[in-house]
Order: C-alpha cells, then structure tokens, then sequence
C-alpha cells in the first residue's frame, strides 16, 4: 500500500515518472535491466533479497541506475552499509514526501542525497569499534545465548567467550551484556 501511494504520489510530480514497481528484493535487478530507470528507489527490508544486498548488484549489472535507499532503518551502521554498497542517496520513510522528490532529482542529477541528521548521527558515532569475532558473540548472546552456548557453537572455551564479553563492555563502554547489545544495535553494527 505504501509503495502503490508514493508511486502514485511520485507520478503527480511533471518531471518523475515511475516505470516500475516491485514487492521483493530479488526482483530488484531483473526487473531494472527490462525498464532501465534512472533512479531506483529501494526499501532495506525486503523479502527474498534484503534492498542493499539488490543496490550493490544493481550498481555492477546496470552502473547507469543510480540508487536511492528510502527506508524505516535509520541507524548509523545501516547508512555506512549502503554508503559501501555504491548508493547515491539515503532518506529515511518519514521524511515529507518533497524530500523523497527533491532527493529523486539530486540522485537522477549525480548528488549524493543524506538524510542530514543520520549523516550527523554517523559522524558522532563513528566506526564500528567490534573485531568480527566480538561481533559473532554480540550477535549470539542478543540472541539469547549464554556463554556456554556461544562457546559451543564458535568452538572456544567458556573462559574465552567471558574474555570477549568483558573485552566487549570495555570497548562500548556498556554497563552489561544487555547494555552492550543495545548500543551495538543502535550504531546498527549488529542486527
């Protein structure tokens, strides 16, 4: 319904037209290939193939589409994804929807288009401070794993996953585990 009312939406606007519309992920690239937009406007979240997964492909397979990233996701982490995936705009779903045209037209004209207060967000939270492996055992104990499970299933010793942890709180600067997980998932370095 969403995506029908800003196609609708866009359609109103003389100098945008909407060439296509798709409701998955995997359909992102077939379907850019047949009409050739200029801008592709992609959701994060989307079923069979996640929007920054189909930008990057998108940006190999057909480099003459520019991409621009509308999403409910507005985390620092998630920005420094798509910024790595070659897009060429971010905003996020609840911006006024002459943001959503005129960041459309600065893509379609060669600009990178940030929404202004999570490109701050990002400035101030700056890199992802987590080695892959503490980021493993984050995302295990969000999960609702303890040290023994997580120990088990990345073959450590317990003692080695309670070094992790400890060397985890350090870095964030968390009070505990669920503190940690909170921060981490924030800064969108784990999800």
């Amino acid at each position: 319904m969403v995506r029908g009312a800003l196609a609708a939406l866009l359609e109103l606007e003389d100098d945008l037209t909407v060439v296509a519309q798709v409701e998955r992920g995997d359909m992102i690239v077939p379907t850019a290939l047949e009409s050739r937009p200029d801008v592709a406007v992609i959701d994060i979240d989307l079923p069979g193939l996640d929007g920054l997964a189909a930008a990057e492909i998108l940006h190999g397979r057909l480099p003459s589409c520019r991409t621009l990233i509308l999403t409910g996701l507005g985390r620092p982490g998630t920005l420094r994804r798509a910024l790595s995936a070659s897009v060429s705009g971010f905003i996020l779903k609840d911006a006024p929807f002459e943001d959503l045209a005129a960041a459309i037209r600065g893509v379609a004209a060669g600009r990178r288009v940030i929404d202004p207060q999570l490109a701050l967000t990002a400035w101030d939270v700056g890199e992802n401070p987590l080695s892959g492996r503490e980021i493993q055992i984050l995302k295990l104990a969000a999960g609702g794993a303890e040290p023994p499970e997580i120990a088990a299933a990345l073959h450590l010793s317990v003692g080695t996953v309670r070094n992790y942890l400890t060397r985890i709180l350090t870095k964030l600067n968390a009070r505990n585990r669920v503190d940690a997980i909170r921060i981490a998932t924030e800064a969108g370095w784990v999800s």
